[in-house]
């Protein structure tokens, strides 16, 4: 059981088939958690790559158009999927908050030593 999931089926009074499809749901959500962790990570391993492209040719490290472009889309995928798009807005300018940081350290360090250049 993951550190985050409290449990009160410790009981012996649940029933038996709720307990199991209690367990289902949450593997379930253990699954899916983990497959966001994983396509998190491959979005930073992208996006740490445009930095480094950037870097090589003095763009700044934030592209407000695109980023609205990029909001007003995952608002309409979010609509589509029946998930709030107002949450989906706050993730994606979480991420994007910390895509614009690591750009920015990323320039910094590439002005800092011209030989990560070579990257």
């Amino acid at each position: 059981m993951s550190p985050m999931t409290t449990s009160n089926t410790g009981s012996g009074d649940v029933d038996p088939a709720v307990r199991e499809e209690l367990g289902r749901l949450r593997d379930s959500i253990d699954n899916i958690d983990a497959a966001v962790v994983h396509m998190l990570a491959e979005r930073f391993k992208a996006t740490q790559q445009v930095g480094h492209l950037k870097a090589r040719h003095q763009l700044p490290p934030a592209d407000p158009a695109r980023e609205a472009r990029q909001i007003e889309r995952l608002r309409t995928l979010a609509e589509n999927a029946k998930l709030d798009p107002a949450f989906a807005e706050k993730f994606l300018n979480f991420i994007i908050a910390e895509v614009i940081r690591h750009h920015e350290r990323i320039a910094e360090d590439t002005v800092d030593d011209p030989t990560s250049l070579a990257d």
